[in-house]
């Protein structure tokens, strides 16, 4: 029986698929965002707000119903480098007529060596809505940090059980990262379909 320790949260990988807003499910065309190279990810979380029905002559608590799911702003955080895809894709949607153009992220836990996946969940239909740069002063040695705020529509939970590797048919690479030269390239553009040139 495996025991059951607890996972840490270091080990973990972050993918993006091509997600048009006129297909329910992602493409398998993967998008190599900053070759899936993150420090801190925080935000996956989904808050249900039940509907409080007040009847007469109860007097002992409310009747409580299932009512609307809202899902929480994930925030990435990465290292400032010169890769620049994270404000590639936040100016896309947000200057360059790229508003339908959606991407569904999969983050996965991996085990404390780097081994098989532990949990996986995917994030549907991801918008970015806030990129931050880094602070910069002359008298902080600290590296600089950029992050982007991801909005989306559903979030779910990829069972292991399911198929969930990461073999090459799965939407993260064999290695569990993406190579160096796996990146919007310095003249990325928009095409007419409203997507990256990669």
């Amino acid at each position: 029986m495996e025991a059951m320790s607890p996972i840490v949260a270091f080990r973990f990988h972050v993918a993006f698929n091509e997600a048009p807003l006129t297909s329910a499910v992602a493409s398998p065309k993967i998008v190599p965002m900053c070759s899936g190279s993150f420090s801190e990810c925080s935000g996956i979380e989904a808050t249900m707000d039940p509907k409080i029905i007040k009847e007469g002559g109860r007097n002992y608590g409310d009747a409580q119903r299932v009512g609307k799911v809202t899902f929480g702003t994930v925030v990435l955080k990465r290292g400032l480098t010169s890769n620049q895809d994270l404000w590639r894709w936040f100016e896309l949607v947000n200057r360059r007529a790229g508003a339908s153009y959606r991407l569904a992220a999969v983050l996965t836990v991996l085990g404390p060596d780097g081994g098989p996946v532990k949990w996986a969940w995917q994030l549907n239909h991801c918008m970015p809505i806030k990129f931050k740069a880094p602070d910069l002063t002359a008298t902080s040695a600290q590296v600089a940090v950029e992050e982007l705020h991801l909005v989306h529509e559903g979030l779910q939970l990829v069972e292991a059980a399911a198929g969930l590797s990461l073999s090459a048919s799965a939407s993260i690479s064999g290695s569990a990262s993406f190579s160096a030269s796996a990146s919007f390239s310095a003249s990325a553009s928009i095409s007419g379909s409203g997507s990256f040139s990669i």
